[in-house]
C-alpha cells in the first residue's frame, strides 16, 4: 500500500508540512508506509510548499505592513523564484496582530522581488495571498523603482491613505524585468475597483470600515486614471481584469508589470510536480483548515480530487461544512473533520490539531479502504 499525503496548511494552525507529518505518523503507527507533499496554491505557505519540494530557502529582512522590519524568506530553484506576500508584508506581519486598512504597505514585497533577482530567475512566481493592505500595489512599485506624488510634486508613501493624493506617477527608474515571465498564482478573480473590487470585497477582512471601503476605492480608481495619463494606457483594462483586485490591487500593478494570471492550484501542483509523486500511489491523503461548498469551485483540494482520479482521495479538515452528499461529486472518499474528534477549538491550538491529525492518520491507516487492491 502506498499513500500520499499531500495537504494545505491549517490556517492559524499548522503549516502544510506539519500537517503532512502529524498524518504520516499515524499512517506509519498503523504500519503504513507514505510520502510527504505539503502543498500551497499561491497564498501565504507557497514559499515553505517550494521549500519542501527542494527549492533553496533565501532569508530576507524587508519592510513589514506598517514598515518596520521583517524577516521573511523567498525560495529559488535556478531557474523559479517565489515570492510570498504573507512572509512579506502580509497580516501576519502587523505589530500586535493590529490592523491597518490604510496604512498597510506592499513595499516589503516588491523589496522581496528585488532580492529574487539577484539570482537571474527566468521565471518568477508571485504567491498574493495574506494580504494586509489595499495600496493597489504603489508599495510593491515603490520598492522597484517607481515614484507617486501628489500634486505639488512631493513624493507620496505608498500606501491606501495616499491613493487620492497621487498626482503623477514617474516609472523612468524602475527596475528593469524584461526577459523574466512573471505569474500570478491564485485563484481570485475580482477586479481592481468597483462593488466587486479590491476594497469592497476584502476591505472589510483587513480592518476596513464602510468609509475606509469608500475612500479607497476612490483612491485606487484615481490610481488607474493617473496611471493612464502616465504611459499606460492599458491601465483601465487591466483594471478592469479578473484577477487585478487580489492582495489589494498587487494583482493590477503586477499586470502592469507583465505578468499573467494562472490558476493557483494548477499551477502550484504542476510546480510541486504532483503528478509525478502520484504515480504508483494507491491512496491519496489532503486536508485543509476548512472545507465548504466553495471548496469544490476550483479550490486546491478539488483540482487535486480531479488529478488524482481513479486514485481514491480522503479529506482531513480543521472545519468542514460540506455536506456528505456533496463528497463523491467533489471526488473525496470521505473527509474527516477534527471537529468530530473534540468540542474544543482546534483553529489555534497547534499542539491539539497535531495529536488529533496523528490520530486521524492512524484511523485512517486501519480503515478497510487501505484493503482495496489498488486505485479504484
Amino acid at each position: 500500500m502506498r499513500v500520499l499525503v499531500a495537504p494545505d496548511k491549517f490556517k492559524g494552525s499548522l503549516s502544510a508540512a506539519a500537517v503532512a507529518e502529524h498524518l504520516s505518523a499515524g499512517l506509519a503507527s498503523a504500519g503504513i508506509d507514505s510520502r510527504r507533499l505539503p502543498l500551497a496554491d499561491g497564498g501565504d505557505g507557497s514559499v515553505d510548499a517550494a521549500v519542501a519540494v527542494g527549492f533553496t530557502p533565501h532569508p530576507v529582512t524587508v519592510a513589514g505592513a506598517r514598515g518596520t522590519p521583517q524577516r521573511g524568506r523567498i525560495a529559488v530553484n535556478g531557474t523559479t523564484a517565489v515570492v510570498e506576500v504573507a512572509n512579506t508584508c502580509g497580516l501576519a506581519t502587523l505589530p500586535s496582530g493590529r490592523t491597518a486598512p490604510l496604512d498597510a504597505s506592499s513595499l516589503g514585497f516588491g523589496q522581496a522581488i528585488g532580492h529574487a533577482r539577484r539570482h537571474h530567475p527566468r521565471r518568477l512566481v508571485l504567491a498574493l495571498g495574506g494580504s494586509a493592505g489595499t495600496d493597489g500595489g504603489t508599495g510593491m512599485l515603490a520598492a522597484l523603482g517607481f515614484t507617486f506624488s501628489d500634486s505639488t510634486g512631493r513624493p507620496l508613501r505608498a500606501c491606501g491613505r495616499t491613493l487620492p493624493e497621487v498626482a503623477t506617477i514617474d516609472s523612468s527608474r524602475a527596475v528593469n524585468l524584461s526577459g523574466i515571465e512573471i505569474v500570478i498564482a491564485g485563484d481570485v478573480t475580482n477586479p481592481l475597483t468597483g462593488p466587486h473590487g479590491a476594497a469592497a470585497v476584502y476591505g472589510p477582512q483587513k480592518g476596513a470600515t464602510e468609509a475606509d471601503v469608500r475612500y479607497l476605492d476612490s483612491g485606487l480608481d484615481n490610481l488607474v486614471e493617473v496611471f493612464t495619463r502616465s504611459g499606460y494606457p492599458q491601465a483601465r483594462a487591466v483594471a478592469d481584469s479578473p484577477g487585478a483586485g487580489s492582495a489589494g490591487g498587487i494583482g493590477f500593478a503586477a499586470m502592469l508589470l507583465g505578468a499573467r494570471m494562472v490558476s493557483g492550484a494548477e499551477y502550484f501542483l504542476d510546480l510541486l510536480d504532483f503528478d509525478g509523486c502520484l504515480a504508483g500511489m494507491n491512496l491519496v491523503i489532503t486536508g485543509e483548515g476548512s472545507i465548504d461548498e466553495q471548496t469544490e469551485h476550483g479550490k486546491l483540494l478539488a483540482v487535486l480530487a480531479r488529478r488524482a482520479h481513479p486514485v481514491p482521495v480522503i479529506a482531513v479538515a480543521g472545519r468542514s461544512t460540506l455536506s456528505r452528499k456533496y463528497w463523491a461529486p467533489a471526488g473525496f472518499e470521505y473527509i474527516h473533520s477534527l471537529g468530530d474528534y473534540t468540542d474544543r477549538n482546534t483553529a489555534a491550538d497547534p499542539e491539539l490539531t497535531g495529536e488529533l491529525l496523528t490520530r486521524i492518520g492512524r484511523d485512517i491507516g486501519r480503515g478497510s479502504l487501505l484493503h482495496n487492491e489498488g486505485p479504484r
